[in-house]
């Protein structure tokens, strides 16, 4: 007799069916369940019900968008910059005059920017676009765990996504992260085609996208390559020769584009394109590997402008201090538990790592090219390399970073809870699910727990109906009932019990943050003026995350340096106080932004630091130059270069102060020579609550 996959201690030679069956055969057949999914034979509910889950997706991550406004206007002037310009927009300038990029490549700009040349540059034309990435990241990955263990997983995994309150934060703002992480699940979606067949065209498919995450969010992008490749070289249907040379296929996807994009920029010779922000020697490469590479891992100094540590040199919206304990949290195992992280992604993460350790232990018998287990291993070391790099890193991470995560996590529970439901006559299988219902609601009470004035019936609502669903499912009243229709009832009960004491606290917590407007540089989700995260309040109103990182209270920083976070950047009328809070945005001033809109000059003013520049610049519609990049600290534009751009007439005017970096007159990295010599050898007037010097006539 043929022995079947099974639970330990269930007889090996008893044939009966696996709490996650060898997915190779159908009911006896042997059509691979990949097939029957992708050719149509599949219930006439399908369909209706991804449609409906694409659109229900699209109404959230599209309702109340407008609130955001410019969200991160550091992003939004280069994406600015990039409908005036298309040196700017290739190269990801922070203005249209090109003086500097931002500290990113320049991908995630780019597909906003042209709508905005289409449409013109508004907020709605700059965030429309991020919450379609959004939709089209939920339909990708309900197509890849679809293909593995059919329609409920991959509407189970496509709704954890669109309900991870750090997704409808990111797929809601204008932050590269939404890029990134639809690139990161195309890219999964092409491994699982490629490994179905050994299909090399769609590894290399794969290797072009984790290319362009490259150039969204540098080598982040890289942390799923382990995870994809290994699953590929684990289970594809092929000689391991051929495997291998496949991946090589996929690795030259990669080069060809990320290496073509470096190479261009690189051979550009530097008085033809901006000065690259975050290196010192105005080095894409020196960038990848330094400020946004080793350093943020190791938190050293390293390839830092200014020689700034990792933790404080900062990006937009940079650490404080080593470890970034104000936006991190302390680096460690439980990191992505903790106060900053643990309400942006956390919600269903302990069950996504127990259906992991189950999934891989009822397959461990299964063949080699099993695509469950192939399926584990991709979306699992997905999951593991990323959490532990971002736990363990001790240079610049922020919260919204997890974003990164979501999609594994979502993947592991659509594929983990239906093969285990389907598993579910075994008493094996139905301990683990009911633990991993019944945990996560008790999780769930406890993140809710954080804000203990949000809502506090819904922490015990959770527990409830947690208990609730353990029982349902150890107990089988699925199976009560001599009758059809009261199995299905029964059935039909446990479901929605189960995927409510999972679900709740996470969907209300998305949904929060979806209704809430966020801007500034460090968002962070929940509702608004919630006090359960990690690094200051939510946006009240369209105020943003304008924070002090020392207090971790809204307004605490406002004062005596420039800082002032109650003051909102708003582009119609200007207001505003002259300076820009760490982590939030630049403020501007009535009367200095009516000053720059009457310029003439190719840049209206320059002022240390980006974050005031990328409001003057929105405020004003005119050119102004970050003096020493995101925090003042990049060396440009050096003296000679300042003086030389004074000559020919080019630059309005010095303000004096600035965003990050700013800090009085110049900045880090020698930028204070700049400062120097206007002070010398210019008149100071004071316009507004500003000081400012007229340098061309």
């Amino acid at each position: 007799m043929t022995s079947t996959i099974s639970p330990a201690g269930h007889s090996a030679g008893t044939p009966a069916p696996s709490p996650v069956p060898d997915l190779r055969r159908a009911s006896g057949g042997t059509t691979p369940r990949w097939q029957r999914y992708a050719f149509g034979n599949q219930a006439r509910w399908v369909r209706p019900s991804a449609a409906a889950l694409l659109l229900a997706t699209a109404v959230l991550y599209l309702w109340n968008l407008a609130a955001t406004g410019y969200g991160n206007s550091f992003y939004a002037a280069a994406i600015q910059a990039g409908t005036k310009d298309w040196t700017a927009f290739l190269f990801g300038s922070l203005d249209a005059g090109n003086a500097i990029t931002v500290d990113k490549p320049p991908a995630a700009l780019w597909i906003p920017a042209l709508v905005g040349r289409i449409f013109g540059f508004s907020s709605l034309s700059m965030l429309v676009p991020e919450a379609l990435m959004g939709v089209a990241a939920v339909g990708f990955l309900y197509l890849a765990v679809k293909r593995v263990s059919g329609p409920a997983a991959g509407l189970l995994a496509g709704g954890a996504l669109a309900l991870t309150p750090v997704a409808a934060l990111m797929f809601k703002f204008n932050n590269p992260d939404a890029m990134l992480t639809l690139c990161l699940v195309l890219a999964a979606y092409f491994t699982t085609r490629a490994i179905e067949r050994a299909g090399w065209k769609w590894l290399v498919a794969a290797g072009a996208v984790i290319g362009l995450a490259f150039l969204t969010k540098m080598l982040q992008g890289f942390l799923v390559v382990p995870a994809l490749a290994l699953a590929y070289l684990w289970a594809a249907p092929a000689p391991v020769g051929r495997r291998v040379v496949h991946l090589l296929g996929a690795l030259g996807g990669i080069v060809v584009v990320a290496g073509s994009y470096v190479a261009l920029f690189q051979l550009t010779p530097a008085s033809a394109r901006p000065y690259m922000a975050g290196s010192t020697t105005n080095s894409f490469l020196e960038l990848t590997f330094g400020y946004n590479g080793l350093a943020r891992i190791t938190g050293s100094g390293e390839g830092m402008p200014g020689g700034a540590a990792g933790g404080a040199a900062g990006g937009p919206g940079g650490g404080f201090g080593g470890g970034n304990g104000g936006f991190g949290g302390a680096a460690g195992l439980l990191r992505m538990f903790g106060t900053s992280f643990g309400g942006e992604v956390s919600w269903l993460l302990p069950a996504a790592l127990v259906l992991l350790v189950a999934g891989l232990w009822f397959t461990r018998r299964e063949v080699r090219t099993s695509p469950s287990r192939a399926a584990l291993i991709l979306w699992g070391g997905w999951l593991l390399v990323t959490a532990g790099v971002f736990s363990f890193m001790s240079g610049i991470v922020h919260p919204y970073y997890s974003v990164a995560l979501a999609p594994a996590i979502a993947a592991l529970i659509g594929i983990g809870a239906v093969e285990l439901w389907r598993g579910r006559a075994y008493w094996a299988a139905r301990i683990v699910l009911a633990v991993t219902v019944l945990g996560t609601s008790i999780w769930s009470a406890v993140l809710l727990g954080r804000d203990a004035e949000w809502l506090p019936w819904l922490r015990i609502a959770a527990i409830v109906l947690g208990v609730l669903a353990a029982a349902g499912i150890l107990l089988r009243l699925d199976a009560l009932g001599a009758g059809g229709r009261f199995r299905r009832a029964g059935t039909a009960a446990v479901v929605v019990v189960s995927l409510l004491a999972g679900g709740l606290g996470t969907t209300a917590w998305t949904l929060a943050t979806a209704a809430s407007a966020h801007s500034g540089s460090i968002p962070t989700s929940g509702p608004a003026g919630s006090s359960a995260g990690g690094f200051g309040n939510r946006a009240a109103g369209a105020r943003g995350d304008r924070t002090d990182a020392g207090a971790g209270t809204d307004g605490a920083a406002s004062g005596s340096n420039g800082f002032d976070p109650a003051n909102g950047f708003d582009p119609t009328t200007g207001n505003g106080g002259p300076g820009g809070g760490p982590g939030g945005e630049g403020t501007t001033d009535a009367a200095v932004t009516a000053l720059l809109s009457s310029t003439t000059t190719k840049w209206s003013a320059i002022v240390s630091g980006a974050s005031q520049a990328a409001s003057l610049e929105l405020a004003t519609n005119t050119n102004v130059i970050a003096l020493g990049g995101w925090n003042g600290g990049d060396p440009y534009p050096t003296l000679a270069e300042f003086q030389d751009m004074v000559s020919k007439g080019e630059i309005g005017y010095y303000i004096q102060g600035g965003g990050m970096g700013g800090g009085g007159m110049g900045g880090r990295g020698g930028n204070s020579e700049v400062a120097a010599w206007v002070q010398a050898n210019f008149q100071a007037q004071t316009v507004g609550n500003s000081t400012v010097y007229r340098l061309a006539e």
